[in-house]
């Protein structure tokens, strides 16, 4: 994905929230169980780059700092650990510098307090820092609380959670998603008029 390719992302998705995107991706795949660290309201756009990290340990986090280019996401697969954070405040401004967008780690982080206007989505906090002994892995499929991300997808966040999907998806995801989204802006209509019609439309296809 060129740079000219995620500025153009960024502008299509930019009004579009992540539980828009879910229902088009069919309200069955995407991140769930990480929690958010930043305060403010941030839209993340971005490029996963994956890393496959040992449980505590953070070698290859290293390694991948070499490998940021401007517009990726830190994608890091920790198997869900919590005992020791995968990253900090120096991996973080390090991998900024870099050109990162934001940071998904199936772990914990500690000095939260530096993550206050920084896209980051982790499992936990903790004070206990890592190892760095490996082994790990770079660009690989990886899993994020159970949901498979591959080096290169489109990562969206915002405060709602995070979701993912293949670029040469794009397209078409983006087009359900307005579609529904103009749905909802009709819904919000008649709410707004004490119209019920979406209502029953509901109750009426449940037949009760």
């Amino acid at each position: 994905m060129s740079t000219e390719n995620l500025t153009a992302l960024r502008e299509k998705f930019k009004d579009i929230p992540t539980t828009i995107i879910s229902d088009a991706l069919g309200r069955n795949t995407g991140i769930n169980g990480l929690r958010k660290y930043h305060q403010k309201s941030l839209k993340l756009v971005g490029r996963a780059l994956t890393i496959k990290c040992s449980p505590g340990d953070n070698l290859y986090i290293y390694k991948a700092l070499k490998q940021v280019k401007k517009g990726d996401v830190l994608v890091v697969d920790g198997r869900g650990a919590t005992d020791n954070a995968l990253m900090g405040e120096l991996i973080m401004l390090q991998g900024l510098k870099n050109g990162c967008e934001g940071f998904i780690i199936d772990g914990a982080i500690r000095d939260v307090e530096a993550f206050e206007e920084v896209p980051v989505y982790a499992r936990n906090n903790t004070h206990f820092g890592p190892f760095k002994n490996g082994p790990g892995e770079i660009g690989v499929p990886v899993s994020v609380g159970g949901h498979v991300v591959m080096n290169g997808d489109v990562i969206i966040a915002d405060d709602d959670g995070v979701v993912t999907f293949p670029w040469i998806e794009t397209e078409d995801i983006l087009q359900t998603s307005l579609s529904l989204l103009k749905k909802e802006d009709g819904i919000i209509e008649q709410i707004t008029t004490g119209k019920m019609d979406w209502v029953d439309l509901i109750l009426d296809k449940a037949g009760i």
